[in-house]
């Protein structure tokens, strides 16, 4: 069969950047055009993102010669705003090229009142968006509308979601969309995991006709542990590991560019202040990174990593996923990784791209973690990956998921219960469970029933279930998601310059004099 023109053109694209097409791309490009959908598994670094990006624009390339109109082609969901912006950078560089008049466009937590305003008048050809957005637009009454044109939904880093309620919220908003587009198309994308079959099953679904691609690329890890120069008086636990600073600054020196991951944001916090403290003249080479400052600061982050102008960043999980930072060098992980996956995941930010070695170094900040570090060298060395668990049937994501379905134009009881146990974790989700979900958001169950503020949903003459009160619809698009945590309070400076954002609880302890440490200042 002779080549599509657009198929010349991807070959052409990487033929003039001196890149090798993988065998498990082009299988992609095969089972994606014909319209099918699958789970690629591949290595951090291996071209996955070209394999996925580049079979949607074939499959559109297909379906315009039907006469398809403009508007929504490609959804892609992605569990991280610092990998979202990523991503939309990464397609805007080949959509230029491959899709000429596509927007490429995301729609986060972090995106712009302006945009978002804009996105309302005429959604982008492609939409990068994570689950809490992709369930805030699924909210609204013309939602149906809006993605009438869906052709392909690829989910990113699924290995990360599936195991969490997150992963949940996204197999009922994919139950949604398949329900008003019998065709759609959805892959996902996946680098560390154990149970494969068990994850391409939970993202598709009913579609039984997926495929499982899987890139036998080799990788090399390399993994190795800063031993304490006196072994016998390092404490067994509970504490930093400060004791370990200056073998990680030494190891900072002798790399161009270092990722130091943390377990928490108090413990970057800290690690940043001791870094600062004990090589002052690396203010403005070294920087901090987590979820909790504001979107500029990590905006401003993400990009010098990307420039190699920055020595160190001091960080959380905000960047162990997917983000593509090829002057990274060397990765250090302060404290156990907590998995093996987790440390294959952080270890591949360094030597981000097809044959080169990713290195990550164990930094252990109690006599304890010695003992893991050794543990996770040898399960890796035996190619172990954890199994991702993935939550059976929860019941608060449901009842979220009701309203938000209910404000999305409505819902039939029973059309509802046969199109949520498509949902691979709702697949055995019995009328019993079904009619407490929904006694739970028409009157608040048995508890609440005489409290009018629980009655979220009613049923109208023909019995489709609505939001009665425009009050309750715009007090659950604020809280959709299920991320638990705490009310936050913004953190400014007199002079009005935005830090970030800090729990309330931790505020409402401090007393008037109290200093504390954030966006690496006192």
């Amino acid at each position: 069969m002779s080549k599509s023109m657009l198929a010349q053109r991807i070959d052409a694209w990487f033929a003039a950047r001196g890149w090798t097409i993988f065998p498990f791309q082009r299988a992609v490009w095969r089972t994606a055009a014909q319209g099918r959908s699958g789970l690629l598994h591949a290595s951090t670094g291996s071209g996955k993102t070209y394999a996925v990006w580049f079979g949607a624009l074939l499959r559109a390339e297909r379906l315009a010669r039907k006469g398809r109109k403009q508007g929504l082609r490609v959804l892609w969901i992605t569990p991280m705003r610092a990998l979202a912006a990523d991503t939309v950078r990464a397609l805007q560089a080949s959509g230029a090229e491959l899709a000429p008049g596509w927007r490429i466009e995301a729609r986060t937590g972090d995106t712009s009142a302006a945009q978002r305003a804009r996105q309302a008048k005429a959604w982008p050809e492609v939409l990068v968006t994570t689950p809490e957005s992709l369930s805030l637009m699924l909210s609204q009454a013309d939602a149906q509308e809006r993605f009438s044109l869906l052709e392909t939904v690829i989910v990113d880093e699924w290995h990360e979601l599936m195991g969490s309620k997150r992963g949940v919220q996204v197999q009922l908003a994919l139950a949604r969309l398949r329900r008003w587009q019998e065709n759609l198309m959805t892959w996902g994308l996946s680098a560390t995991l154990g149970n494969l079959r068990q994850a391409q099953d939970v993202l598709l679904g009913e579609q039984s006709d997926g495929v499982l691609v899987e890139g036998k690329i080799k990788k090399r890890i390399l993994v190795d542990s800063l031993i304490p120069v006196n072994p016998t008086r390092f404490p067994w636990g509970g504490h930093l590991g400060i004791q370990m600073l200056q073998p990680l600054i030494a190891e900072i020196e002798g790399s161009a560019t270092t990722l130091v991951f943390t377990n928490t944001r108090s413990q970057a916090e800290l690690w940043y202040q001791h870094l600062l403290d004990a090589r002052p003249d690396w203010a403005g080479l070294i920087a901090l990174h987590h979820g909790s400052l504001d979107r500029e600061v990590r905006e401003w982050v993400e990009q010098h990593l990307k420039t190699g102008e920055l020595k160190a960043v001091v960080c959380t999980s905000s960047l162990d996923l997917g983000v593509d930072f090829l002057p990274v060098e060397r990765v250090l992980q302060v404290g156990s990784a907590k998995g093996i996956a987790r440390l294959v995941q952080r270890a591949g930010r360094s030597g981000h791209a097809p044959g080169r070695i990713s290195r990550v170094t164990l930094v252990p900040t109690n006599s304890l973690e010695l003992l893991e570090a050794a543990a996770a060298r040898a399960a890796l060395a035996q190619g172990h990956l954890e199994a991702r668990p993935v939550p059976d049937k929860p019941l608060d994501v449901l009842v979220q998921h009701l309203v938000t379905i209910a404000l999305g134009g409505g819902f039939a009881s029973l059309a509802l219960y046969a199109e949520v146990r498509a949902a691979w974790s709702y697949r055995h989700l019995s009328l019993d469970e079904w009619q407490w979900a929904l006694d739970f958001v028409a009157r608040g169950g048995q508890s609440l029933t005489v409290y009018p503020e629980y009655r979220r949903v009613l049923p109208d003459e023909q019995g489709t279930y609505r939001v009665p009160d425009v009050a309750l619809a715009r007090r659950h698009r604020m809280s959709i998601g299920t991320i638990v945590s705490e009310a936050a309070i913004q953190v400014k400076f007199l002079g009005g310059g935005r830090i970030g954002s800090i729990e309330e609880a931790f505020i409402a302890r401090l007393k008037q004099g109290d200093h504390f440490l954030f966006g690496g200042r006192i």
